[in-house]
């Protein structure tokens, strides 16, 4: 059976012991890109562009674990989107709210552990406590880890993994020359999760934009030029099936 009819079939009945789940990746991680351009070629205020964005967002991610992907990461709000307007910052903010609001009911019951990316200290009191609750909420949950960057810098979260062994070292709990890529990768938000096998941006953008700078060292990356909002299955499966024919060296040779 070729991957993408595996792929088709998913919904009814994951591929867990086939061929075909052997080549999907472990971690997918997906730049949402295109929201504000979605909402202007509609003659629409970018409000609407990042609400019809979380539409696709809902399909995206119960595709993802119905195919028995271990861990999604979305990069939803970044450190340098502080810097948009009022009025985008606030719709994202509000979205924030809207989102888990009508998913997480959903998400729970599904066995998905939910997990913050970046510093919640900055955002305001109600979307602060309300990742904090989701995550507390689905910490016990083994399914699907879904990985939400929100006030989320890839530069920001090295330092932060800097300064955590730093301190470890000044305490005398780990030797400097004892510092690997583990201990590293053991200091990310992501501690405890394989690295992004495969990576998504949308709207035919190719650049990472400080997400996961670590994390997708060897990743594959696919840049579909749909926007997001107009992103869907089938376009999702298509990258999942390119990520599948792509030959994985890691630095060595055939």
């Amino acid at each position: 059976m070729k991957l993408k009819t595996a792929l088709s079939l998913a919904l009814k009945k994951p591929p867990r012991t086939s061929d075909e789940f052997e080549k999907l990746p472990k971690h997918v991680a997906i730049i949402m890109d295109g929201n504000g351009r979605w909402a202007k070629k509609h003659k629409l205020n970018v409000s609407r562009g990042h609400r019809q964005g979380t539409e696709t967002l809902r399909e995206i991610i119960r595709h993802t674990d119905d195919l028995g992907i271990g861990a999604l990461s979305l990069y939803a709000f970044s450190t340098e989107n502080w810097n948009r307007s009022e009025e985008e910052v606030a719709a994202l903010m509000q979205l924030i709210l809207d989102f888990f609001a009508s998913e997480i009911d959903e998400l729970d019951a599904k066995n998905v552990r939910i997990l913050i990316l970046g510093d919640k200290s900055r955002l305001p009191e109600k979307q602060r406590e309300t990742l904090i609750e989701a995550e507390n909420r689905t910490r016990k949950n083994t399914g699907l880890r879904l990985n939400i960057a929100v006030n989320y810098g890839g530069r920001a979260e090295l330092v932060m993994a800097a300064k955590e062994i730093a301190t470890l070292v000044r305490n005398g709990d780990i030797r400097a020359e004892e510092i690997t890529e583990q201990t590293i990768s053991d200091h990310l938000y992501t501690r405890g999760q394989p690295d992004v096998d495969l990576l998504i941006r949308t709207s035919g953008e190719q650049r990472l934009s400080n997400f996961l700078l670590y994390q997708n060292a060897y990743a594959e990356f696919v840049f579909p030029t749909v926007l997001w909002p107009d992103f869907t299955v089938h376009d999702y499966d298509q990258a999942l099936d390119a990520f599948a024919h792509r030959n994985r060296r890691f630095g060595g040779r055939v």
